[in-house]
């Protein structure tokens, strides 16, 4: 399977990093990095970040994959100890690498326990950010389908475009369109109730393909796949199979 790597968000994501890898390198937190010089202290501080960074967005994977629709708090909470516990691990590894020297077993949990006041500050600041940035709900205009009304929330050359899909890609939204393809920080179950009165139907469990933007249908192995005017290929799963068929798309 071919994983698309959007590095302009990527980017984005890095440069984030290397903010907050600065504010702890000048504020020390617990003299963990000791009488290191400032750029050892910064690498030290950024690539923790990045690992409970990337921990954290495997863990909402692993959690989206299972299906488990838990309580915010609650999803917060696993996400900020499973970065903690990553954490502790490269912490752990890089005393050894340096010094030589292996923690003793009854300083871990006193170490967890000071890793993760940083990861769950970290997980509740990156949910706060998220959500202030989330595009609000666009003003309905006077006589717009929903589609076109989704649109307005794209940049502005978007805005005259056929949507022909949307995909999620871990807490963004692709959208798919005639002129080309555009990120947005959005959750599908929000763009599938904006778009509740639009042409389409969800054929997997991260996208949701309009009828007007389906070129042709494909049949490999029982398997179905959707393909769009772009020439993207949306695929079909078993559970949502039956929804695209009765709506005779296959």
């Amino acid at each position: 399977m071919r994983i698309a790597i959007d590095w302009k968000l990527r980017g984005r994501e890095l440069a984030i990093f290397c903010g907050i890898g600065a504010f702890l390198t000048v504020i020390r937190p617990y003299n963990a990095t000791g009488d290191l010089p400032v750029w050892a202290t910064f690498l030290f501080w950024t690539g923790l970040i990045t690992v409970g960074s990337l921990t954290g967005e495997a863990t909402m994977f692993l959690m989206r994959r299972a299906r488990l629709n838990l309580p915010l708090l609650v999803t917060l909470a696993i996400v900020s100890v499973s970065t903690a516990l990553a954490t502790m691990a490269v912490i752990i590894l890089v005393e050894w690498l340096l010094h030589g020297r292996v923690m003793p077993l009854a300083y871990l949990p006193r170490l967890f326990g000071l890793v993760w006041v940083i990861a769950a500050a970290m997980t509740g600041v990156g949910y706060m950010l998220e959500r202030s940035v989330l595009a609000p709900p666009p003003e309905p205009v006077q006589g717009a389908s929903p589609a076109e009304t989704f649109l307005s929330r794209l940049p502005m050359k978007y805005r005259r475009a056929e949507l022909y899909a949307i995909s999620a890609e871990d807490h963004y939204l692709r959208a798919h369109t005639s002129l080309g393809e555009e990120l947005i920080l959005m959750r599908l179950s929000d763009a599938m109730r904006e778009l509740a009165g639009a042409d389409g139907l969800q054929v997997h469990r991260s996208w949701w393909v309009a009828k007007s933007g389906i070129r042709e249908v494909r049949r490999d192995n029982g398997k179905l796949t959707l393909v769009l005017a772009s020439g993207k290929a949306a695929p079909v799963s078993r559970s949502f199979a039956p929804e695209v068929k009765a709506a005779g798309l296959a």
